[in-house]
């Protein structure tokens, strides 16, 4: 009896979900100006961010960074040890993604894919130096800057309404170079 109730009832539930209309709620086009915004809102609230390079065996390495502030044009900026790995991967295959998220907020996600250059130049160090550098004995001889030129950048940003396609699962992206 308890078998023959359950098989109607999941019945009556497979016949009503073919006969109730369901409406799938596509991501409708974003334009480019609105996504750079919403863009930016994320970056600006993330304090650290992902920073992907590529080894030498071709395998995506990720790691942690304090990004400095991104420009209008979306240019990232880092500083590092110049003998770190990411220097020598970046000098090796300058193809990076830059992934932003608050994951306490869960606000959305920025993700830039673009070119990265290592850039060893004291004078533009000196002037975006950071203030917690000053403890740090010969910094001026141990860092060097890495600045990532976006090529493409996909945004999910749930306050500005943009979200994932419901058919690819792929967030709105605009290519920039």
């Amino acid at each position: 009896m308890k078998t023959r109730f359950v098989f109607i009832a999941f019945f009556c539930v497979m016949m009503s979900a073919s006969i109730i209309p369901v409406q799938l709620c596509a991501q409708s086009a974003v334009n480019k100006d609105t996504l750079i915004v919403a863009a930016r809102e994320i970056i600006k609230e993330t304090t650290y961010c992902g920073l992907v390079t590529i080894d030498s065996t071709g395998q995506p390495q990720v790691r942690t960074m304090n990004p400095f502030p991104a420009n209008d044009e979306l240019i990232t900026w880092f500083a590092t040890s110049r003998t770190s790995r990411k220097v020598r991967e970046i000098k090796n295959n300058p193809k990076v993604c830059v992934y932003y998220a608050n994951h306490l907020s869960a606000k959305g996600y920025v993700n830039i894919t673009g070119l990265a250059e290592v850039i060893d130049d004291k004078e533009l160090l000196t002037k975006m130096k950071r203030d917690y550098w000053q403890g740090i004995p010969n910094w001026r001889d141990i860092f060097v800057l890495i600045k990532i030129v976006p090529e493409s950048i996909e945004v999910i940003n749930y306050k500005h309404g943009i979200n994932n396609d419901p058919n690819t699962s792929g967030a709105p992206r605009i290519i920039l170079r």
